[in-house]
């Protein structure tokens, strides 16, 4: 399993202080201390998507379920596809922009057109289907039908059983899985077809946390009916969870309200951030209590932040901490 890892997870990124800083307990708060009452406008629910339904219609059940008004989904999933779905609720919503970049993992059978050994597929997978890979997305897709790249970060053959074969496959977001165990069965010269498939991973998101769509049915009658937040905080998890494939960067108290009101981040609000960061990389903006203030591209490396004293630092671009959550600081 320790081949089975998607390239953030690859990353071993340390954190470079700028500055010793500390946050004051006045405002702000501990994602993880957020009541349901702000989690039902303000979070990420992991869905155990069913066989059957749209991962659209999915989300639509959602709303549906929480009596709320907006929710979104990252990476559809094929109706008969299962598996990992998560969905943003609330002011959460355009969160699931920064998850479509995130790898995907799925767990599926395919079915060769003859009998093949797991060394002949092991031996072609080696060959033709790791690493950057070309592909031509299916007829029926949402996407242009023109060759493209994409990565396929491990590709693994779990059984064999005559022509049914069990696989695991990591891989960019936008591969078709379909497509790919076609093309797989034309490089082993014998044809194959997916038979079953379910996502199991999504950038940060695994089954570990799932919940179904009964389970949320329940545990919103509890917090209804018998004023039980329990079940509730399983299954609503702070926005934060959903950036945790991003580098970071934390800032001081007194430069938060500025982000929030659509600033660029200056290289003075800057605590401390993850090493190894890129030019025009995205990049997760936290309060020092690890609140999510906003997306941002970087400007500068890591190191130039480090080390200089003036110019921007991230270039704000989608903010989620509400104005007026930390105080505006007033110069003199």
């Amino acid at each position: 399993m320790e081949d089975d890892l998607f390239p953030f997870e690859r990353m071993q990124r340390s954190v470079l202080v700028k500055r010793e800083a500390k946050t004051s307990h006045s405002f702000g708060k501990d994602p993880n201390t957020r009541p349901v009452a702000e989690l039902l406008q303000y979070s990420i629910i992991n869905v155990d998507k069913p066989s059957g339904p749209t991962s659209h219609q999915v989300s639509a059940y959602v709303q549906h379920i929480l009596n709320i008004k907006k929710s979104g989904h990252s990476g559809t999933l094929d109706p008969k596809v299962t598996g990992v779905l998560p969905v943003a609720i609330g002011r959460a919503t355009r969160i699931v922009q920064a998850l479509l970049s995130a790898g995907k993992e799925y767990i599926g059978v395919m079915h060769a057109h003859k009998p093949v050994s797991k060394e002949q597929l092991e031996g072609v997978i080696e060959k033709k289907f790791l690493g950057r890979i070309q592909q031509l997305p299916p007829i029926k897709s949402s996407v242009k039908r023109q060759l493209r790249y994409r990565k396929i970060y491990y590709f693994k053959i779990l059984e064999v059983d005559g022509q049914d074969v069990l696989f695991r496959v990591g891989c960019q977001a936008g591969t078709y899985i379909r497509k790919l165990i076609h093309d797989l069965g034309e490089a082993l010269g014998c044809g194959a077809h997916m038979a079953e498939l379910r996502r199991t991973r999504a950038g940060p998101f695994d089954e570990s946390t799932l919940c179904s769509l009964q389970d949320l049915t329940d545990a919103f009658w509890y917090y209804e009916h018998e004023q039980s937040e329990e079940r509730l905080l399983k299954i609503l998890q702070p926005i934060e969870h959903a950036v945790q494939h991003l580098p970071k960067v934390w800032i001081l108290d007194s430069a938060v309200d500025a982000l929030c009101h659509g600033a660029d981040l200056a290289i003075p609000g800057v605590a401390k951030i993850e090493s190894d960061t890129q030019v025009d990389e995205k990049i997760a903006i936290f309060t020092l209590k690890d609140e999510l203030i906003a997306l941002g591209i970087s400007k500068m490396i890591s190191k130039e932040i480090i080390d200089k004293e003036t110019g921007i630092a991230v270039k704000t671009d989608k903010v989620f901490m509400q104005p007026g959550t930390y105080p505006k600081i007033r110069k003199a």
